[in-house]
C-alpha cells in the first residue's frame, strides 16, 4: 500500500507522462528523479530549503503561495527540501542554511537567496526562472 508521502513523490512522474496534471507551482518534496525530469523538460524550477521551526521559512511560505497563484508562474515546479532530514541534498545543492531559495531555468541555476522575506525580491528571483 502506498503512503501519502509516496503518492506525493509520484506526482511529478505522473505529470511527466501526461497521466494527470499537477497543480501549478504546488510545492512537492524534493526527489532527485523528479528534479531531473523537470530540468530535462526545461521547466522553471524553484528549490525551497525549509525547516518547520524556521520563522523566516514561515514568512516565505505565503509569499511563495501568492506567486504560485500568479498565471505567469503556471509551469513553475517548486521542490521543498527539508533542512533537518535531507543533508544529502543540501550538500549536493551547496545549501548551508534553511530559508534558502534556489532558482533554475531548466538545468542552469540562475539565482539564489538566503533569508529573504521581501516579496518583491522573492518575485524577482522567481522571475529569473522564466
Amino acid at each position: 500500500m502506498l503512503t501519502r508521502r509516496a503518492l506525493v513523490a509520484l506526482v511529478p512522474f505522473i505529470a511527466a507522462v501526461g497521466a494527470s496534471p499537477v497543480r501549478a507551482a504546488e510545492a512537492v518534496p524534493f526527489t532527485q528523479a523528479a528534479f531531473d525530469i523537470a530540468q530535462k523538460q526545461g521547466l522553471p524550477i524553484l528549490v525551497e530549503v525549509s525547516a518547520p521551526w524556521c520563522p523566516i521559512c514561515k514568512a516565505q511560505k505565503p509569499i511563495l503561495a501568492k506567486l504560485a497563484a500568479d498565471p505567469r508562474f503556471k509551469n513553475l515546479q517548486i521542490f521543498d527540501v527539508d533542512f533537518d532530514t535531507r543533508k544529502d541534498v543540501l550538500k549536493q545543492l551547496n545549501a548551508r542554511m534553511q530559508s534558502t531559495l534556489i532558482a533554475y531555468k531548466g538545468g542552469a541555476e540562475v539565482g539564489r537567496s538566503v533569508g529573504e522575506t521581501q516579496p518583491e525580491w522573492i518575485e524577482g528571483l522567481v522571475e529569473k526562472t522564466l
